[in-house]
């Protein structure tokens, strides 16, 4: 049985990415719930995660710790689920993309943190913000015209690559007031995904403070 440790729904961008995957795949799992931002959290979560970070999967005594990793991890388990593209250029500008959201855009997620029970309000960015937000909007409107027929995701069906960048979705939808046609459509995507609304579920159930709904 797969295990994956994540952090509260409402702010945890990094646990979303896996456990969507897991969840839109309808794949078996585990969820276990640390709460962050306690004084234990990092105890905690050094129990269960070498990096002391969330999230982290754990299946057959392995502990697989890095979100692309897990994600990578996934695609080995179940080739059927088709996490990335079979077409190999596809495939290597998916994995393009997601590295260079998992390494990237930090302006973006530092001034537009994630928070589901944020109210809807345009935010503006720093100059460096704007710009690494055209170039998020300039991979959606480039991925969804040269690979997206046959679906409403970057490449047609969901892959980890959409499961990478679906966080930055809620920023752009909490934050980003009135978007371009293509960046609207594709952020609508994300959120009417059936596991996007479980996750919104399960956000709005918590009932701790953090964040605040002005952070």
């Amino acid at each position: 049985m797969l295990e994956l440790y994540i952090g509260n729904k409402c702010f945890s961008s990094w646990s979303l990415r896996p456990w969507l995957v897991l969840k839109h795949h309808e794949i078996p799992f585990t969820e276990i719930f640390i709460r962050l931002r306690q004084p234990d959290t990092p105890a905690q979560i050094l129990e269960v995660s070498p990096s002391g970070r969330l999230p982290v999967l754990h299946h057959d005594g392995r502990r697989i710790w890095d979100t692309l990793a897990i994600l990578e991890y996934l695609a080995e388990l179940y080739p059927e689920k088709k996490l990335w593209p079979d077409d190999r250029t596809a495939r290597a500008i998916a994995r393009s993309v997601s590295a260079e959201m998992h390494s990237g855009f930090m302006e973006v997620r530092s001034q537009w943190g994630m928070n589901l029970r944020r109210r809807k309000a345009h935010k503006p960015l720093s100059e460096a913000g704007r710009k690494q937000a055209a170039r998020i909007e300039q991979i959606w409107r480039e991925c969804r015209a040269e690979y997206g027929a046959g679906g409403s995701f970057l490449f047609g069906s969901f892959t980890a690559a959409d499961a990478m960048y679906a966080p930055v979705a809620t920023r752009f939808d909490t934050y980003g007031g009135e978007l371009a046609a293509a960046t609207r459509a594709y952020v609508d995507a994300i959120l009417a995904m059936p596991a996007m609304k479980v996750w919104y579920a399960g956000a709005a159930a918590e009932t701790y403070p953090e964040p605040g709904p002005d952070e």
